[in-house]
């Protein structure tokens, strides 16, 4: 049974798309009866003919991958797109080093291992980049017997 205009009646009555309207199955022949738009709208009453619910997007696997992120996983080789400067900048890869040189170096002045003098030096040699690490700076100042 052909049911187009019926369909179109009620999706305009309903204000939904005509994908939207569910008929009821076993009230077809009633339906096919009705051809006016007042028909339509008894029928919508009854509940014979009704509009489904809008069909959402499912955010189950999103947040199941999330959730992963949050655990460190999914970080491997596959998973890295653009350079290795674009992840974590120069800028900031040297801003970490150095504070935690000169931390190291404040540290040191105040807690007497090394003098003034010394301090400036290799805070000096630190901005310059001499040191990769707190620790090369260490066995610098061990080696050149800079600490006391």
């Amino acid at each position: 049974m052909n049911l187009t205009t019926q369909k179109r009646l009620a999706a305009s009555i309903l204000k939904v798309g005509v994908n939207r309207v569910w008929i009821d199955p076993n009230e077809i022949e009633e339906v096919s009866r009705a051809i006016t738009r007042d028909g339509i709208k008894q029928l919508i009453d009854q509940g014979i003919i009704k509009a489904k619910p809008k069909t959402g997007i499912s955010s189950y696997r999103s947040k199941k991958i999330k959730e992963q992120k949050k655990k460190g996983k999914r970080k491997g080789r596959g998973s890295i797109k653009g350079a290795k400067n674009a992840r974590t900048p120069k800028k900031q890869v040297w801003m970490k080093t150095i504070r935690a040189l000169r931390t190291d170096l404040k540290d040191m002045r105040d807690a007497g291992e090394i003098d003034r003098t010394t301090y400036r030096k290799l805070y000096k040699m630190a901005k310059g980049g001499a040191f990769r690490s707190k620790s090369y700076m260490k066995t610098y100042a061990r080696d050149h017997d800079l600490i006391k």
